[in-house]
C-alpha cells in the first residue's frame, strides 16, 4: 500500500542513537520531518544530513521536529551524529518495519544491478499526524529548502 498526502502517518516505535525509545505519537501537536535515507556515512546521506543540520534552526523556527530513519544500528547512528554534529535523532530500523510501513524499502537499480534498499523519501507530517507532503525526489544538497518552500 502506497501512502499518499492526507493519509494518517503510520505510528513509529524505534530506538534512537542513545537506545531511547521514540514514538511518532510523542510528537502529536508538532510538525514532523520524517526522512528516510539508505546508510550512515555515505556521501549522499552525509550531504543530506548536513544540509538539515545547517538549516536546523530554520526548521525549528517553522515548528518542525526532524527525525531520520535508516536500517543502520543505534551504534552506527551515534557515530554518524558525533562525527557530523547532527542536532536531531536518528532512528534505528534494523528490522525494516518502519521502512516497510512507509513503503520506502524496495527494489533499486544501480549500474544495471537490481537490489533491495531504502528509497530516499521524506514525509512531512502535520500536527494531527496526517501526511502533509511526500518528497520523493530528494535534493540531498538542498533538502531543507524542499521542506521549507
Amino acid at each position: 500500500m502506497k501512502l499518499k498526502i492526507g493519509d494518517r502517518a503510520p505510528d513509529i516505535t524505534a530506538n534512537n542513537q542513545d537506545g531511547r525509545e521514540i514514538k511518532l505519537a510523542d510528537f502529536k501537536g508538532k510538525k514532523v520531518v520524517l526522512y528516510f535515507y539508505p546508510k550512515d556515512n555515505t556521501p549522499g546521506c552525509t550531504e543530506e544530513a548536513c544540509n538539515l543540520r545547517d538549516n536546523y534552526e530554520a526548521l525549528i523556527k517553522e515548528g518542525y521536529v526532524v527525525l531520520g530513519v535508516s536500517p543502520d544500528s543505534e551504534k552506527s547512528h551515534k557515530k554518524f551524529i558525533s562525527k557530523y554534529k547532527l542536532p536531531f535523532d536518528l532512528l534505528a530500523d534494523t528490522e525494516k518495519k518502519i521502512l516497510n510501513d512507509y513503503g520506502v524499502w524496495g527494489e533499486k537499480k544501480l549500474y544495471g544491478r537490481t537490489y533491495m534498499g531504502v528509497i530516499r523519501t521524506t514525509f512531512v507530517i502535520d500536527e494531527k499526524s496526517l501526511i502533509e507532503e511526500i518528497i520523493e525526489k530528494v535534493n540531498v544538497k538542498d533538502h531543507s529548502t524542499q521542506i521549507l518552500k
